[in-house]
């Protein structure tokens, strides 16, 4: 046994490799993507990136029923991807240990909403475990198999932003893998058609009543006593909060396990306090269980329903002192996001924003196209809407306009979810103009890999998905390729797609400019005597070129010599 200072994420991963799990697949999204990058660190563990969330449940559940215990990540969006089979695994139950773990992102950080994914457990009614720190990630992971084997039932493992990705000290121990549980046909518990899934339904209700037993007695929910004015129910990042507030001047009920919750103890533990309060972020879950056990209790009358908690929030809540840090001497500067310089994106968006397109767009790096001065997104929604959108868009306004009109999509993306979507224009022949960001990798999620790279999670060599090939196998004659540094020849072929009278794809095609591979061209100069002021320069909003003393400057410490700003200077000012 060993003390180490661990990330949340990293920590589950390290509980994934104690416990003995033996595939692991997962989709990375933020915050949940470092459990399978760590756990894809041990040779013991068999990883994988998969193309979707969906995907990744399905080939969790095929390991387990193999008889060796899985796991598969995502963040809370992809549990809606992957909920399909996720309330029909409830039904069916496992074979070996099944542990899914979500990342909750309160405060979207890198979220386009704030779904609370307790819901998930409770509507599926399947047990969900949400630790607190690193060690309880550890921990945790491996008590989720341990309740997986022993109920018939996959578990939630829910983390969140800060827990993820904040540091605390585990205690690590050795590798335990059990053995492996031999797979037995068995129709009636693994064939989910009517007859057989209403009996399932009696069978999981069995379920939940032993587990609403478990969850009375279990180590993972306990309570801290203290002074008993106040008691507080609450869990993960918020029992931290409350506890640096509230210190033992107050009493705490610790909930590890938040579905099912423990009314016994819950009532017991409201019985000794003179008021009780529920701290949790997001929907009001706890609070809400506990008025119908008759409670009275503080909650979201004091606290809001929206955004990540932090210690000063809660301490105004309750009138508490709220603690004084150090403030800079200077306010830091806004510092708002944007595409990379030389991002191949940015050229797209800037001939997109110049015709005044509609651009449907989707989930990745290019969603900062809707961001000034590019301006050019109209709607973003989920992962492959892009091009489900666009085709009813299109639908709706007749042929007339989709020469106005064009769907963006990544290439990782695209394998996600948007094949459907392009399948869709295919077969009902809308005339519809996408256009696939190909980076050649997943960027937005730090780089992964996916299906159309060629490489697997550890780098190694894997089957490659060529776009070109695939669009043309999907029904599209009309597939071209652009460079986007090359911005006359871009715009040429868009201009020709969005005046033909049927479906086509555009596959722009330029690795991510941050990717160690890519070679970049020396940084380009501006010749200030040259330079007009002009600004369309600034169009760009590439991060390398400002304004300064009325003249273009580029920062040759940013600038990777794209020459999309070359292009576009009408002076020749701009060169190597």
């Amino acid at each position: 046994m060993s003390k180490q200072l661990m990330l949340g994420n990293a920590a589950l991963a390290r509980g994934l490799y104690e416990a003995g799990c033996c595939v692991a697949s997962s989709y990375p999204g933020t915050p949940s993507t470092e459990v399978t990058e760590e756990a894809a660190k041990y040779d013991a563990i068999y990883c994988e990136w998969a193309p979707n969330e969906k995907v990744a449940m399905e080939t969790a559940f095929g390991a387990c029923m193999a008889g060796k215990r899985s796991f598969c990540g995502m963040k809370h969006v992809g549990l809606n991807v992957a909920a399909d089979p996720l309330f029909t695994i409830a039904y069916t139950g496992v074979n070996a240990g099944m542990v899914i773990c979500v990342a909750d992102d309160a405060g979207m950080h890198s979220s386009q909403n704030e779904q609370d994914s307790r819901h998930y457990a409770i509507a599926a009614k399947i047990p969900m475990l949400e630790p607190a720190d690193s060690a309880e990630a550890l921990a945790f992971t491996k008590r989720a198999y341990e309740i997986s084997e022993q109920f018939d039932t996959p578990v939630i493992l829910k983390m969140c932003t800060r827990i993820a990705h904040s540091q605390s000290v585990v205690e690590t121990s050795e590798r335990v893998e059990p053995a492996v549980k031999p797979y037995e046909k068995n129709i009636a518990k693994n064939v989910m058609m009517p007859a057989n899934a209403k009996k399932r339904h009696y069978d999981v209700e069995k379920r939940m009543r032993a587990l609403e037993e478990y969850a009375e007695t279990t180590p993972l929910n306990r309570i801290e006593w203290g002074g008993t004015e106040l008691g507080i129910i609450t869990s993960s990042t918020s029992y931290q909060y409350a506890k640096e507030v509230f210190g033992d001047s107050v009493s705490i009920l610790k909930l590890g396990m938040v579905h099912p919750l423990p009314a016994r103890l819950i009532g017991e533990f409201a019985s000794k306090v003179k008021q009780l309060a529920v701290i949790e972020e997001l929907d009001p879950v706890i609070e809400e269980f506990c008025r119908r056990l008759g409670l009275e209790v503080i909650g979201k009358d004091r606290l809001p329903l929206e955004g990540e908690y932090s210690q000063n929030l809660i301490a105004e809540a309750f009138h508490r002192p709220i603690p004084q840090g150090r403030q800079l001497a200077e306010a830091v500067p806004p510092r708002p996001p944007v595409m990379c310089a030389g991002c191949p994106h940015r050229g797209i968006f800037y001939l997109l924003g110049k015709h005044k397109l509609t651009v449907f767009g989707d989930i990745g790096c290019y969603t900062l196209g809707a961001t000034a001065p590019l301006n050019a997104l109209d709607v973003s929604t989920c992962m492959g809407a892009s091009l489900s959108g666009i085709h009813g868009y299109n639908k709706a306004l007749g042929e007339e306009n989709a020469s106005k009109a064009v769907a963006v999509i990544g290439d990782s993306t695209f394998m996600h979810s948007g094949m459907t979507g392009l399948a869709n224009i295919a077969y009902n022949q809308s005339v519809s103009t996408v256009i696939i960001l190909d980076n050649s990798i997943t960027g937005m999620t730090g780089h992964q890999q996916n299906p159309t790279t060629g490489y697997n999670i550890k780098g190694d060599p894997a089957g490659k998905i060529d776009l070109t090939a695939l669009c043309r196998a999907m029904g599209f004659a009309r597939v071209r390729v652009v460079d986007p540094y090359d911005l006359a020849a871009t715009e040429k072929v868009l201009l020709e797609e969005l005046a033909a009278k049927e479906a086509s794809v555009i596959i722009s095609r330029r690795p991510c400019a941050l990717l160690k591979y890519v070679k970049h061209a020396p940084p380009l100069k501006v010749d200030a005597e040259k330079c007009r002021s002009c600004r369309a320069c600034m169009k760009l909003g590439c991060p390398a070129v400002s304004m300064r003393d009325n003249k273009a400057v580029i920062d040759s410490t940013q600038c990777v010599g794209c020459g999309v700003c070359e292009e576009l200077c009408k002076f020749g000012a701009i060169g190597k």
